[in-house]
């Protein structure tokens, strides 16, 4: 998906070298020099731009000279930050769009290096993915962060769909405003342009409006229109505005008259659970972060434990030796550094300024950026926080401290008309360059806080100087870039020793260990063991990864930590449960117990609830559990024997051992062993000294008190990596015929709490949904919270779907023959897991709420919504990793794409079974005519699935 973003000039020239992005992917120009051409004709300019260059690319062909159907060739957002930033002047030179946004302190896998940019895009992109086929274009501003905390509904067919929030009218009167009828609240009644308040008090009583926020996405049809009005009659583009002139001839009652405006449909849609973040001057910069951090207050879900003297000091890629106070309110220091000697008031916002060790008082009210020039020079400005660098410099505009310039100047013993010749402070040359840092400091305390200083005056007279327009075109962004690194470069350290406090944990520890890497800093120092035990596995994590990063490959060293992560995470986990067992006989001799479990396929949400993951977020799961060919297709078989042993065997694999001593039983963990299932299982059922509450000399002696030998055989009617589950219920269906041999007393919430400590001493890793699925019966919603102890709550859902005779021929099981790949995949992921990967953790996120979507649909029995939803799990789960999908698997699917609502392998994928819901009985049945008429190999067939409505059930004879 491509973007298309419009910067300043200066800008243009060095963003993908300062963002290290991919130009294939992000497209940036500027709109024409001294030319306004207003948000629709910037669009048209921007796309227009792209498509230029996409045509004369060498690697590009096909290109068409028409513009409006170029831009139905693929999906793109369109994001307009190009302008002069005169109200937020601290970012002017690298566009707001580019202003570094702290760590969110209730965020996790959030990168020390994000930005405005880095933070929008993410949204964007998923409303384009939810977008109908016929939606191509979104456009959005660059100067607001829009966060949503509910799932985007659906996005209706429109030539025009706009999303908006509910707001109170003294912030809708500063914003455009779309107004629906109260009888038809999603369709556009007409558009207004900053409305008063006393307009949208009388509207209200037969109107609702929504505040526009910016986000609007076009069909090729209105493109074309836009294009069209952009556009004179010599072909040339013009002013046009997307919002006051397109908008307000859209609705069922337009503001302005024209034919084929008037003709296009229209969708407004509230943003579900929507967040407006503006920032476009120097107070929102800093209110509207303070808002952020503010979103979550649950003090269990804030991770950054550091209480700061005031709750609006921002300080982030910066060296400050400088103590705040509750007196420094609305302070935001960024990409400077701040002297012990330095005094600091309120409403104080400082960046760019290098290393120094100056003396400098900022007055209450004066903001300082400094801006490298050239290859060695600063230019210094200062000027006010409420500056908005536009009217008379005698009125509105002030330097500091609510003074207006010329006041300002005279102060300085300066008469400002022989001075500036501008009425404009945007355009008036103050600014001065300074060639060394001690002119640099002397200048600017006489520019903010020592006017009577000769010495500061004299460089000031002196210098050349700068308008504020000038150092954003001739800013050395390269130079302020590299200068923020180097900063951040010694922040790294100490978040990492201050990590009590700080947010280092939290972060995404991929970036982290590539930025130690890049840097050469030193690994944090080694983790207490007082250290809070997620912290502790997070550490060796990190350093495992910044280990091999630095080494170029996996070293012993490399392992040794990696190891240290997952036996960290295994002692957490089997914390939870009670060890100590007392296993008593409780069959009669002659009697054997006979366990049974139908397998599961995962609806929804999977890998929400795989550790690291579910401990830290908690994980939301749909899924049933079925049977194969009318039988439950594993089974267990527990019964007495004479002689004081333990005998397993394995009906499907042919294998038999023998076990007489703890050592052996111990040995579950050995690679390629038949039987480390029914070992594990017995450990943990007691007859190991470990897990047992009385002592014995030996297994025999054990047994011998127990009563007698045991016999466990195993039965797994299903082919190995099936991806049904298989494993995970075949150890609860072990675990719960044990249970009832031996007495224990287990429910099913504690074979399946038990299942997960199995696997983790097994160190087969996997979360909780497997045994759950398949233990308890019928479809369900499974949900933990975070922390260690992840026992699923249970939401039943109702059958319908599965069993009605209208549905159930629709459901289909089809076994590939394909060897799976899981544990590869598993390992990636649980990986990026650990290092907080911002990508994955925000795709599982999604998947959380996805999982919650499909218990919605399911609930209100709506089949059709069911099906795209489980297709979209599937696109999920190639997100998360593409070799979910291999080859073979997307060429047998392609065939039966078309009459299917929806299909995912289960599991992690790779192979194994594939599950199909088509579109109706006839679908079905074209689908099995396909399938068995071609096969992808002579191990493929259909299996016959039903929805189990016991679960694990245990009996005896």
């Amino acid at each position: 998906m491509k973007k298309l973003l419009s910067l300043p000039p200066n800008l243009v020239t060095c963003f993908h070298d300062i963002t290290h992005t991919d130009p294939k992917e992000w497209f940036c120009t500027s709109d024409p020099i001294d030319s306004k051409l207003g948000s629709g004709g910037g669009t048209t300019w921007l796309l227009q731009a792209c498509r230029n260059e996409e045509k004369h690319s060498e690697t590009t062909h096909r290109i068409t000279d028409d513009l409006a159907t170029w831009t139905g060739n693929e999906k793109r957002i369109l994001l307009h930050a190009g302008g002069q930033s005169r109200r937020l002047p601290a970012y002017a030179p690298s566009g707001k769009i580019l202003t570094p946004i702290p760590v969110f302190r209730w965020g996790r896998g959030q990168r020390l290096t994000q930005n405005l940019l880095s933070l929008q895009i993410p949204l964007y992109e998923e409303i384009m993915q939810k977008a109908p086929e016929s939606l191509h274009t979104l456009i959005a501003s660059g100067d607001v962060y829009i966060r949503t905390s509910k799932a985007l509904q659906d996005i209706p067919e429109a030539d025009v769909v706009c999303y908006g929030l509910w707001v109170d009218p003294q912030l809708a009167k500063n914003h455009g405003v779309f107004v629906s009828s109260r009888k038809n609240p999603e369709q556009l009644d007409f558009m207004l342009q900053k409305p008063s308040v006393e307009l949208l008090g009388k509207l209200m009583q037969d109107y609702l409006f929504l505040m526009d926020i910016g986000i609007w996405l076009l069909s090729d049809r209105a493109i074309e229109l836009l294009i069209k009005h952009s556009v004179n009659e010599n072909g040339e583009i013009t002013y046009y505005d997307l919002y006051s002139d397109f908008g307000r001839a859209l609705g069922a009652h337009p503001q302005i008259e024209d034919a084929e405006l008037n003709q296009l449909t229209v969708a407004i849609l509230p943003l579900p659970g929507g967040e407006f973040h503006h920032y476009g001057t120097s107070r929102e910069m800093i209110s509207s972060t303070l808002a952020i951090q503010n979103c979550v207050i649950d003090q269990r879900m804030i991770m950054h434990k550091k209480v700061k003297p005031h709750p609006a000091i921002f300080v982030q890629n910066a060296i400050t030796h400088y103590t705040f106070t509750p007196e420094n309110s609305e302070v935001w220091i960024e990409n400077s550094c701040i002297a012990s000697d330095w005094k600091l008031n309120a409403r104080n916002i400082i960046t760019g300024v290098p290393e120094n060790n100056w003396a400098l008082n900022v007055p209450t009210g004066c903001c300082i950026d400094v801006v490298p020039i050239g290859e060695t020079d600063y230019v210094a400005r200062p000027y006010g926080f409420n500056d908005a660098f536009r009217g008379a410099l005698d009125k509105e505009d002030t330097l500091y401290q609510e003074m207006p310039v010329t006041d300002w100047l005279a102060q300085r013993g300066l008469d400002a008309g022989q001075i500036i010749h501008s009425e404009d402070l945007q355009a008036a040359r103050l600014f001065p360059i300074c060639h060394t840092k001690d002119e640099l400091e002397k200048v600017l305390r006489w520019m903010t806080s020592e006017p009577e200083l000769q010495t500061g005056k004299t460089i000031w007279m002196q210098a050349q100087k700068l308008s504020a327009d000038e150092i954003s075109a001739y800013a050395n962004l390269r130079r302020l870039a590299s200068q923020r690194e180097e900063f951040r470069k010694y922040n790294w350290n100490a978040l990492a020793d201050n990590y009590e406090k700080s947010i280092f944990y939290q972060l995404n520890l991929q970036e982290a260990a590539e930025e130690f890497t890049k840097f050469r800093l030193p690994l944090p120092h080694p983790l207490p063991d007082s250290a809070p035990l997620m912290t502790r596995i997070s550490d060796a994590m990190f350093r495992a990864q910044t280990l091999q990063l630095k080494e170029g490959k996996f070293t012993n060293e490399v392992k040794r930590e990696e190891d240290t992560a997952f036996r960290l995470m295994r002692e957490g986990l089997t914390s939870t449960v009670k060890h100590k067992q007392s296993p008593r006989l409780s069959v009669y001799a002659d009697q054997i117990v006979w366990g049974r479990s139908p397998v599961r396929i995962d609806l929804a949400g999977g890998w929400t609830d795989t550790p690291p993951y579910s401990l830290m977020e908690g994980g939301n799961v749909v899924n049933i559990a079925i049977e194969l060919n009318g039988q439950p297709p594993l089974q267990v078989y527990v019964k007495p024997s004479n002689a004081y042993r333990i005998t397993l065997r394995s009906i499907d694999l042919g294998a038999m051992e023998t076990v007489t001593t703890y050592e052996e039983l111990h040995q579950f963990n050995q690679v390629g062993s038949p039987f480390s299932i029914p070992k594990a299982a017995l450990v943990l059922a007691g007859f190991h000294p470990d897990f047992s509450t009385e002592h014995f000399s030996s297994l025999e002696k054990q047994l011998q008190a127990f009563g007698s030998g045991i016999e466990v055989t195993l039965l797994s009617a299903i082919p190995a990596g099936s991806g049904l589950g298989t494993s995970s219920i075949l150890a609860s269906t072990v675990l719960g015929a044990v249970n009832d041999f031996c007495g224990l007393n287990w429910d099913k919430q504690e074979i399946g709490s038990r299942t997960l400590i199995l696997e983790q001493l097994l160190t087969t890793g996997g979360g909780w949904q497997d045994q759950y699925g398949g233990v308890l019966q019928g479809v369900k919603l499974l949900q933990t919270q975070p922390g260690w102890n992840q026992e699923p709550m249970v939401r039943w859902l109702p059958e319908h779907l599965f069993t009605n005779d209208e549905y159930r021929k629709c459901h289909l099981l089809y076994y590939t023959g394909i060897t799976r790949t899981a544990k590869s995949i598993l390992a990636e992921i649980v990986r990026s897991m650990f290092l907080n990967s911002t990508e994955h953790l925000q795709l599982l996120g999604e998947m959380k709420q996805h999982a919650l979507n499909l218990y919605d649909a399911i609930l209100r029995n709506n089949f059709e919504e069911t099906g795209r939803l489980i297709r979209k799990t599937w696109q999920q789960n190639q997100l998360l990793d593409a070799g979910t999908n291999p080859k073979a698997i997307a060429e047998l699917t392609k065939r039966i794409d078309d009459l299917c609502l929806g299909y995912k392998l289960p599991g992690a994928g790779g192979g194994g079974y594939l599950y199909m819901v088509a579109k109706d009985p006839e679908a079905a049945l074209r689908i099995r005519k396909i399938l068995v008429q071609n096969p992808p190999n002579d191990r493929a067939r259909f299996v016959e699935m039903t929805l189990s409505n016991k679960g694990l059930e245990v009996s005896r004879s």
